[in-house]
């Protein structure tokens, strides 16, 4: 949908108590023009992907309740997330799973992007479910099955995803594997890495030159017992056998509960392997929340350790890629990537304002205190004008939800496209 004159309408009707807000946001932050100016740029250049699968309503195992008006088509989710960037100038780019978004007209797809002004972010393969004339079953593992030939179709799966990502020019292979075993004595642990990490050699060798291969690792599910990427350490191993473009994929719901994942992040950057980070909230495990709806300080301190390794000239830092990977079952998609999108950036802004310098004497110092004030006192500062007026610079909104409700535009989709139209792919 086209929501240039309306979105036009709504700024010019909430920009003097935007400007007022800035004025008093410069004065409490202490901020001279050219410093805001700077923070403003840096935080409107910062983009994070949205994938084509958070673009519809996601659901447990008991149930999945659509919102209606949901993208049933490649097109149709280019079209959302044309929108959310329309509004929150904040995702440039959108990460597609491969069979689920294989495109039938591979012209007009790259047309529609442009005219979007949107990329292809990581193409994703999936040997997680069986598709459709699939001649194996991954039931009992895709890359690290006993069965050589299961293992040869979730190769040539592999090589098929990059194959359709090269035509949309992505340059990044995602790769997350559901391997693993739900009981005592399943699998040879040993022999099951070790065929993991020759499927994965395979697949790396298949890349062009300029891909970069992003390697995720997860602790449980769907496999209980074991799971053969369990952990950053596995994949980081894989990844270093493999080559220098393969880098480890952290996501925030990939960890065991009060895992501390800003030393995890900091031990990546550290050996230059940190390659892809997806955002999401949790409570207790992969629960796919809305970003920084329930850790916003862990989402902090983890920008915290990003920000000091880009600032850090010893630190070789490969381009990260940032996305969101969370699939809801009661909130609107597209407000809650929105909200997402906000708390990433919010977390981003903040490392910004932190004084790294008088972080560094603290720690050098042994000053306990004084080193957790200053996160607290960056942590605590509000920097919403900040994301605001880098929306508004860039040709955004300055309250994105507050539009998305005002102009009605989930009632518009559902009238387009249907009460009952449900996102393809989940």
């Amino acid at each position: 949908m086209r929501i240039e004159s309306e979105l036009n309408d709504y700024n010019g009707r909430h920009v003097k108590r935007h400007e007022k807000q800035v004025s008093l946001a410069k004065q409490l932050l202490e901020l001279e023009d050219s410093e805001w100016n700077k923070l403003v740029d840096a935080i409107a250049s910062f983009q994070v992907a949205v994938p084509s699968w958070a673009l519809g309503t996601g659901g447990t195992r008991f149930g999945r309740f659509p919102a209606g008006g949901e993208p049933r088509n490649l097109e149709e989710k280019i079209e959302d997330v044309g929108l959310l960037h329309a509004l929150s100038k904040a995702t440039d780019s959108i990460s597609l799973h491969i069979p689920w978004d294989i495109p039938d007209d591979v012209a007009s797809v790259k047309a529609q992007l442009a005219e979007n002004h949107l990329s292809i972010d990581a193409v994703n393969s999936n040997t997680f479910q069986d598709q459709k004339g699939q001649d194996f079953s991954y039931k009992f593992g895709s890359l690290c099955h006993t069965d050589a030939g299961v293992r040869e179709e979730a190769i040539e799966h592999n090589i098929e995803v990059i194959r359709h990502g090269e035509a949309l020019g992505s340059t990044m292979l995602s790769v997350w594997l559901a391997d693993g075993s739900n009981f005592p004595g399943q699998h040879n642990f040993r022999q099951a890495y070790e065929r993991t990490l020759q499927s994965l050699m395979k697949i790396y060798a298949a890349m062009p030159d300029n891909w970069s291969m992003l390697l995720e690792y997860k602790p449980y599910e769907p496999n209980f017992y074991s799971m053969v990427l369990p952990d950053w350490g596995t994949s980081l191993k894989m990844c270093e056998a493999c080559g220098e473009r393969a880098d480890v994929l952290v996501d925030l719901g990939h960890h065991l509960p009060n895992t501390n994942i800003e030393q995890i992040v900091a031990r990546l950057t550290h050996f230059g392997r940190l390659g892809g980070f997806h955002f999401n909230g949790s409570q207790y495990g992969d629960d796919d929340l809305t970003t920084g709806s329930i850790k916003p300080f862990q989402l902090y301190l983890i920008f915290v350790e990003l920000v000091m390794a880009k600032k850090d000239k010893s630190v070789k830092n490969p381009a990260v890629a940032y996305m969101i990977d969370a699939s809801h079952n009661t909130k609107d998609p597209l407000v809650d990537l929105l909200m997402s999108l906000e708390q990433i950036r919010i977390a981003y802004a903040k490392a910004l304002l932190t004084d790294f310098n008088a972080l560094h004497r603290a720690q050098e110092e042994n000053d306990v205190a004084g080193a957790e004030l200053i996160l607290q006192r960056a942590f605590q500062s509000d920097v919403r004008p900040l994301l605001a007026d880098a929306r508004l610079k860039s040709g955004g909104c300055v309250d994105p939800i507050a539009f998305f409700n005002e102009a009605r535009v989930r009632e518009n989709l559902v009238s387009q496209r249907g009460k009952l139209s449900v996102a393809t792919g989940l």
